[in-house]
């Protein structure tokens, strides 16, 4: 048995079905729907579609942090059992979470002397982060050590990779990502970014592309370009309620990147979809180092 606890966030969009297969623990982040405070369960309630189908209606998901506090209490049992914790971190450059981790650590540290607990900040939040987490959990299945674990995530982490389009501008506008001007210039002009996750675990905009079709062949066009081995390669499609769409991509990487074997399809999280809005579609995957 291991040591120490594998511990990560529900910002990860990694599947329910893992936590209960993998046995993983989890801190759930939460968001407010509607007036009500809600906390991600990974699916597990099914109702994905019925969040997005709330945003078109007009519902405006709200995002928070959770206190260092309530991170105290995630950690504090692994310690009272004699375990130390990796905590494999969504990125610190789109939330101040982190923070609140770090300080959680510090005043646990203080009354557990004798344990220990590395964070990881992945520089990747959503698919990226549970590709991330699923081939560094296998290390640990593996019996390596928590720093072995570790080491292996931070030398790895930008080759995980987002590149992603939306539907709607308007959310990107209400989460302060572009101006009220670029937003209405871009809907008249049917204008669609092509955004990624940076160097530097950042959300930036690579390109703009006119039309939906087009999107999704750039999107097929950063698979190619940056998968280097298919067979390593764990690609995800998210979909923010677009179906269709993903289906589509699905169809134009298999063209443009022979040798795939499953692509899985999950649905965008509410933490994420808050900010990114319904119709988003993204295709995440392990492969060549971040170019930017």
């Amino acid at each position: 048995m291991n040591p120490y606890v594998f511990m990560t966030d529900s910002d990860s969009d990694l599947p329910y079905r893992y936590v209960d297969e993998l046995d993983l623990t989890m801190v759930y982040m939460p968001y407010m729907l509607n007036g009500k405070e809600y906390l991600d369960d990974l699916g597990r309630n099914g109702k994905q579609k019925e969040y997005f189908d709330n945003m078109r209606a007009g519902a405006a998901p709200v995002t928070s942090l959770l206190p260092t506090p309530v991170y105290v209490e995630y950690f504090e049992p692994c310690f009272q059992a004699g375990k130390d914790i990796l905590f494999v971190a969504f990125s610190s450059q789109l939330s101040s979470t982190i923070n609140n981790i770090y300080a959680a650590r510090e005043e646990l540290l203080a009354k557990y002397p004798e344990r220990k607990m590395i964070v990881v900040d992945t520089l990747s939040i959503s698919a990226p982060q549970t590709i991330l987490i699923l081939k560094a959990h296998e290390l640990y299945r593996q019996g390596k050590s928590m720093e072995e674990v570790a080491e292996w995530l931070e030398s790895n982490k930008l080759r995980a990779q987002a590149w992603f389009t939306v539907d709607d501008l308007v959310y990107l506008r209400r989460g302060g990502r572009i101006s009220a001007v670029a937003a209405t210039v871009g809907a008249m002009l049917d204008l669609k970014p092509i955004i990624t996750e940076n160097r530097a675990g950042k959300l930036v905009s690579s390109d703009k592309v006119r039309g939906r079709k087009a999107a999704l062949r750039m999107l097929a066009d950063k698979a190619a370009e940056f998968i280097d081995d298919p067979a390593e390669a764990m690609p995800i499609i998210l979909q923010a309620d677009a179906p269709e769409d993903a289906a589509r991509l699905e169809s134009l990487i298999r063209e443009r990147v022979p040798g795939l074997g499953e692509i899985a399809t999950y649905y965008v999280g509410p933490v994420i979809g808050a900010h990114c809005g319904p119709g988003t579609v993204a295709i995440c995957f392990f492969g060549k180092e971040r170019p930017c």
